[in-house]
């Protein structure tokens, strides 16, 4: 599954449990987010038995999309069939700071920030 948006990209690959996000995420409350949370959840009912989100290219990320990735972080709890890894990037700053917050909702996931 793919969303092209002028602003960002989501790239879902349920098969080989790869999702990319892109540019940036400055939507507004739940409703516009609910195309990427759907990609996001799809992703995670697929329960590959690795799922890795690919957010190093996402410049930024505003509260309702922390609320977004939340959700799928949970999702991902409640299956409990899906080792996470979540791969960031130093280059923006809002990934080291607000990344490790998701580690408090599933202490099992694997933060890989480069």
């Amino acid at each position: 599954m793919q969303i092209t948006h002028e602003d960002y990209q989501v790239e879902s690959n349920e098969e080989t449990g790869l999702i990319v996000c892109h540019g940036s995420f400055r939507l507004r409350g739940s409703k516009e987010y609910q195309p990427i949370l759907d990609i996001l959840l799809g992703a995670a009912d697929a329960r590959p038995s690795m799922l890795t989100l690919d957010v190093r290219e996402l410049q930024f990320l505003n509260s309702s999309g922390i609320n977004t990735l939340s959700k799928f972080i949970l999702q991902v709890r409640k299956h409990k069939a899906s080792q996470i890894v979540i791969q960031g990037s130093t280059k923006y700053p809002w990934q080291s700071k607000s990344l490790k917050n998701f580690q408090r909702l599933l202490p099992d996931l694997r933060l890989e920030i480069d």
